[in-house]
C-alpha cells in the first residue's frame, strides 16, 4: 500500500443519495448522542466529509432523515459512521453520501458528550481532522494528502471510480 493510504474493512453500508464521495475530514467522537453530529450537518460542510466514531454501536441511530437533509443543504460532501443510521428511505432521498455500519430504529441520546476535531479510530483505521476521504462502490480509502487523480465531488469534478488508482508495488 502506497504510504498515507488507509482502506477501510468492508464493513459500512450505503444509505445516501450519492454512491460515491470525498472530501477532505471532519471528525467527532460520540457514543450513542448525537448533539455534537447536529452541530457540525447544521454548520456549512464546504465539500468536506464528516467521519463520526460512533464505538461501533449497533444500539442507537446517530443519523436520520433530518440530520441528512441538513448535511446536505449544508455542503457536506458525506457521513460516515461507525455505528448506526434510522429513517433509511429519507437518507436515499438525500444529494449526498452515507456510509454506516447499520440501520437500527432507535433515536440517540442528547447529553451534549462527545468530542469533535479529534483524530478517531474507524474499524482499526485511524482518521484524523485534514486527511481526505474517498468512498465508491469499491469501499472506502483515507489518504494523508489529496489523491492527485481525485478531487472533492461536486457537479462539475466528478471523482474517479478507486480502481483507477495507480496499483499497489
Amino acid at each position: 500500500m502506497p504510504a498515507g493510504l488507509r482502506v477501510l474493512l468492508p464493513v459500512f453500508r450505503e444509505f445516501g443519495g450519492a454512491a460515491r464521495f470525498s472530501g477532505p475530514v471532519a471528525t467527532l467522537r460520540c457514543f450513542e448522542d448525537n448533539t455534537l453530529l447536529k452541530a457540525a450537518v447544521d454548520a456549512p460542510g464546504d465539500g468536506r466529509v464528516l467521519v463520526v466514531d460512533g464505538g461501533a454501536s449497533l444500539r442507537r441511530a446517530l443519523l436520520g432523515g433530518n440530520l441528512a437533509a441538513a448535511a446536505a443543504r449544508n455542503g457536506w460532501a458525506g457521513v460516515l459512521i461507525d455505528g448506526c443510521v434510522r429513517d433509511v428511505a429519507e437518507l436515499a432521498a438525500c444529494n449526498i453520501g452515507i456510509r454506516a455500519l447499520s440501520a437500527v430504529p432507535m433515536p440517540p441520546l442528547k447529553r451534549n458528550e462527545g468530542q469533535a476535531g479529534v483524530a478517531v479510530c474507524v474499524q482499526g483505521t485511524w482518521v484524523r481532522p485534514g486527511d481526505w476521504l474517498y468512498a465508491d462502490a469499491d469501499g472506502v480509502v483515507i489518504s494523508d494528502v489529496p489523491l492527485p487523480r481525485a478531487r472533492p465531488l461536486s457537479p462539475l469534478f466528478p471523482l474517479p471510480p478507486l480502481s483507477l488508482l495507480p496499483p499497489l508495488p
